[in-house]
């Protein structure tokens, strides 16, 4: 499956809008974690542990996201966005979404 954040595919036609598409993954962080990056804060760096839970995260909303395109029968998906956003009490979780349109291109 082709996906792109641009609204065009180049080489490919169009041939049919699916419509929106989306996958989102919510996560929640452990204590261990909040010491080990309150250090590399303090002390500078990064933080290895957040930024592999952030990787394997966005890549299972993206996953998400196509099989739910392919549910409808598309291709392709165009226009696609990633947002992340902390939720829970204390911001002790985080909300990875994408999106983006599904379509049938040539």
């Amino acid at each position: 499956m082709i996906l792109t954040t641009t609204p065009s595919i180049e080489g490919h036609r169009i041939k049919e809008y699916k419509g929106l598409v989306s996958g989102e993954v919510i996560f929640g962080m452990h204590f261990l974690k909040d010491i080990g990056a309150s250090l590399h804060d303090f002390f500078g760096g990064r933080t290895s542990s957040y930024e592999q839970d952030m990787l394997e995260a966005r890549e299972t909303a993206q996953r998400e996201m196509e099989e739910r395109a392919r549910q409808m029968g598309a291709n392709a998906i165009i226009g696609v966005s990633f947002g992340y956003e902390t939720m829970g009490q204390a911001n002790g979780m985080i909300m990875v979404s994408i999106s983006g349109t599904a379509v049938v291109i040539e």
